[in-house]
């Protein structure tokens, strides 16, 4: 018997009544193009505290006994359960201990404190922090809120597919994000009991797919811990309850690498209009790369699962996908340092509609000889072809440009 069923999920829903929003599906016709398929991304990155993790995190501790909350809780997370359980904490009075990677975003570690818990930073995974909140749940006789091998927790996560269902009942296709496990096998357990026919996807990083490898060897794996954008789903071993359901109910799992992972938030920031944090922009990156078969044409939702960015991650991926994409680079270029050479070679840049953002001009580099100046030059640029025009028109004119 499964230890999730559609009834408790139907019974989180009625306890998230108030509590959680019912996030909305929007139609994405910019992923849907690239996808060859009908995409709705349904919108978790707006939901209370910016992560779908509330909704299980209040599930269980709204189902604590009153002795288990007087004992006070302690929970580990890369930093989404953490604010979903510090918020619930705080609603029912219960004092909260949160454990998170010392790496963790200070976004959420922030976010977590501003709910009154008290956060416990341990190692730099989040297998770090769960080692941590054991030893302080012996210690202190402290309740442990698992955030993913809990089957209160997975039902509160299954509550997204009532409300895919609902608003798009002609869903052929979920694609959800796996860490644990929790989110892809409460939205199984409910999808499936609702539309047998329905296809459950997930997505993991390249880097730590503990669920894919543990599926295929049919054990509970653990793979090496391994940092990640995504660093919600960096988990190097699933819960052995998530790993029934997955095996059960979950048709495929695929991953994505980091710079599809990168791509995948430039494109929702650019084209959607919307911030994903990494994990919750995992089921488009493997939508944008086709890494997922037999959906063209099939009307599939994707799970933005969470918005909890750091601004500084941001900075980095929009110059990294600038740079990428062909829209920002980076040329050298040694020159004869007299007078109308710099003139001259702006002019060229200039002609060619690119955007000079800076430019560094240096006369004492040790391989530069005397008489020559080396130019450094940061611009902003259409396309490959666009960059590819420019560099032989400079080279053409007297420039012996590289590009960097």
């Amino acid at each position: 018997m499964d230890t999730v069923t559609l009834d408790m999920v139907r019974a989180a829903k009625e306890r998230l009544n108030g509590v959680a929003q019912h996030t909305a599906i929007m139609q994405s016709t910019a992923v849907s193009t690239c996808s060859h398929c009908n995409v709705f991304l349904k919108m978790e990155n707006l939901q209370r505290t910016g992560s779908f993790k509330l909704r299980g995190a209040y599930n269980k501790v709204a189902s604590l006994s009153e002795a288990e909350k007087a004992r006070g809780i302690v929970a580990s997370s890369a930093g989404n359960h953490a604010q979903g359980v510090a918020l619930a904490a705080s609603e029912y009075g219960v004092k909260a201990t949160i454990c998170m990677p010392s790496n963790a975003p200070l976004s959420k570690i922030d976010a977590t404190r501003s709910y009154g818990a008290d956060v416990v930073l341990a190692g730099d995974f989040y297998s770090d922090a769960y080692d941590k909140a054991c030893e302080l749940e012996k210690e202190k006789g402290l309740t442990f809120c698992h955030p993913f091998n809990d089957p209160l927790v997975i039902a509160g996560q299954g509550t997204i597919a009532l409300e895919i269902l609902e608003d798009v009942p002609e869903t052929d296709v979920i694609v959800v994000p796996i860490g644990g496990g929790g989110l892809i096998s409460g939205i199984a357990v409910a999808a499936k009991a609702i539309k047998p026919s329905i296809r459950i996807v997930g997505v993991q990083t390249a880097g730590m797919p503990s669920m894919k490898v543990s599926v295929e060897d049919d054990k509970l794996t653990t793979v090496p811990s391994h940092k990640s954008l995504a660093d919600g789903i960096t988990v190097g071993t699933p819960g052995d309850v998530t790993f029934e359901l997955v095996k059960k109910y979950v048709d495929d799992i695929v991953t994505v690498d980091e710079s599809e992972i990168a791509g995948a938030i430039l494109f929702l920031l650019e084209r959607v209009k919307t911030a994903a944090e990494g994990a919750g922009a995992c089921p488009v990156a493997a939508l944008m790369n086709h890494k997922i078969t037999g959906i063209e044409g099939k009307n599939v939702v994707a799970l933005v699962s969470g918005g909890n960015i750091d601004v500084n991650i941001i900075d980095r991926i929009i110059n990294n996908g600038l740079v990428q994409s062909w829209r920002r680079a980076y040329f050298d270029v040694v020159v004869e340092d007299r007078p109308y050479v710099l003139a001259s070679l702006t002019k060229l840049v200039s002609d060619s509609n690119a955007n000079i953002l800076s430019i560094f001009h240096d006369r004492s580099q040790r391989d530069i000889e005397v008489g020559y100046v080396h130019v450094a030059l940061e611009l902003e640029t259409m396309n490959e072809e666009h960059v590819q025009g420019l560099l032989k028109t400079l080279r053409a004119n007297g420039f012996p440009a590289v590009l960097r």
